[in-house]
């Protein structure tokens, strides 16, 4: 095995053993390396300060499984170590001193598509809202998001049902890029009805998730999804979302990582 190929089965079994960010696992790995403080983890060496997160599931190796299987339907793990790691969005999570420790930036990103990551990160704009969009709101989510992707913009959203959805067919529709992040793993289509739209979405864009594959949707998934919504964006538009919406979640997000953000509330009839 190189060590090329060990570092990254050691991102892949830390990724589905921490399921999800943790800053203090980030830590240990840039003082001791990802190869050293995964061995620790899978050892049960890593003290106290891991084992009440990771301790339940070190035993789960399955990075050989998942990265293999990933691989067959195109997708791959993308990790601080890889040039296309969108480094420059990420840092801003580094700038936040009242984070938890599950907000940092994702350990690691499962990626399903072909195009370059660090690419289409570049010039990306997060469009989210209401799942229960009105026409109005789907009408304008899809002129916003057109007209962005037509302009060279990736469109950055959930894959959810109404504004999200409405946001990458738009993209799509014009012949341009559009990235889906899912609370789930990238080989697990949720919405089930969105099965090809996230296929469509993968050949032409990019279906990500920080979660490795197999995982489920969860609600706090959700909530995490959103802040790379917002970290991946250089700005995110909201559409028709609800006060205490993921929508107004992902807002939030911007405005702690320095987006700007901006909305339509919905149609002056409503």
């Amino acid at each position: 095995m190189t060590a090329v190929d060990e570092r990254r089965l050691a991102w892949a079994y830390l990724s589905t053993v921490a399921q999800g960010a943790s800053r203090s696992l980030a830590a240990a790995i840039a003082e001791r390396g990802v190869v050293e403080v995964a061995a620790m983890v899978r050892a049960g060496s890593s003290g106290a300060e891991f084992a009440a997160r990771m301790g339940a599931r070190a035993h789960i190796d399955t990075a050989a499984t998942d990265l293999e299987r990933l691989a067959r339907a195109g997708g791959r793990l993308v990790t601080p170590d890889d040039d296309e790691w969108p480094a420059w969005q990420m840092l801003a999570f580094d700038t936040l001193d009242t984070a938890t420790d599950s907000e940092a930036q994702p350990l690691a990103l499962w990626v399903w598509g072909t195009r370059r990551l660090d690419e289409l990160a570049d010039r990306a704009i997060g469009v989210v809202g209401t799942r229960a969009a009105s026409g109005y709101g789907e009408h304008v989510t899809a002129e916003i998001a057109g007209d962005l992707a037509t302009d060279g913009w990736t469109v950055v959203s959930g894959a959810a049902f109404g504004v999200d959805a409405a946001a990458h067919r738009a993209a799509l529709g014009v012949g341009g890029a559009t990235v889906a992040v899912l609370a789930c793993g990238v080989d697990r289509a949720y919405p089930a009805a969105h099965a090809v739209l996230l296929r469509r979405i993968a050949d032409t864009g990019l279906v990500i998730s920080e979660y490795s594959p197999g995982t489920t949707p969860a609600r706090y998934r959700f909530l995490a999804r959103n802040r790379l919504v917002a970290g991946l964006s250089a700005g995110v538009v909201v559409v028709e979302a609800g006060w205490r919406s993921g929508a107004r979640n992902t807002a939030a997000w911007a405005r702690r990582l320095g987006r700007p953000v901006t909305a339509v509330p919905g149609p002056v009839t409503s």
